[in-house]
């Protein structure tokens, strides 16, 4: 009979860690902000474009 060999996963398979800029700009309150009006002007051009 043939052994079940168990293997780890490759080094290729995990995501890449994050740099401190990275991290940092993910945390900015004020990045945050702008990003959530920009997001809601979006959704609001597409609302407003289906109900004219």
């Amino acid at each position: 009979m043939a052994k079940n060999i168990v293997r780890g996963y490759y080094e290729e398979s995990y995501p890449p860690l994050p740099t401190r800029a990275t991290k940092f700009w993910r945390k900015n309150i004020i990045k945050q902000l702008i990003m959530f009006v920009i997001l809601n002007l979006r959704i609001m051009r597409i609302i407003v474009g289906g109900h004219s």
